[in-house]
């Protein structure tokens, strides 16, 4: 059982709108390695789940929950992204192609026509490149080794993807997103490292990936800095046993399992 807040996970910067920016970030939503893809996966997993590793279970049904937040989230970027794209606002007593008038005409040189053409200005369930999201992305083995191991491999080329997505463009709508997501795609590569070091797995300096100075990204330092990428809330109202697996030393430092809605106060 879910229940919902009308209340997106992180605050979307107000900017211009940006038909690129929205079809780069498709690409974080109906990519192969995208928000749909993390959502659909790890609940799959935990649905399918079998065995007494009741904390994995929890572990994954927690960043599950997360997910769809992140759907939400980067769906909502897009479609402020494309409203009004560029300052054009229809009225609703005009008539359409007035005068020769070609308010749309931006939708043949930028970004994905389709957003224009089909999807009524809106985020679809595609790539940048228009492909669909495919059900056969979800990896779900009943291995738990090799699924936490998968797990991490999504979670790091997400992260390199919306490193790339936020080098791309300057627009504040699209990074104020994007850069929360890096955020949270770091917090998830720690959280499958700690559960497989829990297994016996050692991963010395290896995370995160991209390993590098994420900080020289300002909206990304602002959310380390709070210590975002290294709190994992488990979204239960009833209770979770994912804080056994984080105990000791992890990849980052200390991970922090939350309950629904806290954030720490810790610092980085």
């Amino acid at each position: 059982m879910f229940f919902h807040v009308q209340k997106l996970i992180n605050e979307i910067i107000p900017d211009e709108p940006d038909p690129a920016a929205a079809n780069a970030l498709q690409e974080g939503l109906g990519g192969q390695f995208g928000e749909m893809r993390t959502m659909m996966q790890y609940l799959f997993q935990s649905f399918n789940f079998r065995g007494n590793a009741k904390p994995y279970r929890d572990l994954i049904h927690a960043v599950a929950t997360e997910e769809i937040s992140h759907v939400e989230l980067i769906a909502t970027t897009i479609n402020h992204l494309l409203d009004g794209s560029p300052r054009y606002q229809g009225q609703q007593d005009g008539t359409p192609g007035a005068g020769g008038a070609t308010p749309l005409n931006m939708a043949l040189s930028h970004g994905n026509i389709h957003h224009f053409l089909v999807g009524a200005q809106g985020a679809m369930p595609v790539d940048a490149a228009g492909n669909p999201w495919s059900g056969s992305y979800v990896y779900n083995s009943g291995n738990l080794v090799l699924d936490l191991l998968y797990n991490l491999m999504l979670e790091a080329t997400g992260r390199l993807q919306k490193c790339r997505i936020y080098e791309m463009t300057n627009n504040k709508t699209a990074r104020s997103t994007v850069a929360y997501l890096i955020v949270r795609d770091h917090a998830h590569e720690n959280v499958y490292a700690r559960a497989l070091e829990s297994l016996g797995v050692n991963w010395n300096k290896t995370l995160p990936i991209p390993n590098f100075d994420a900080t020289k990204f300002p909206e990304v330092k602002k959310l380390m800095d709070q210590g975002l990428h290294n709190q994992q809330h488990h979204w239960r109202l009833d209770g979770s046993e994912m804080a056994k697996i984080f105990h000791g030393p992890s990849p980052a430092r200390p991970l922090k399992c939350l309950p629904s809605g806290q954030r720490s106060s810790h610092r980085a």
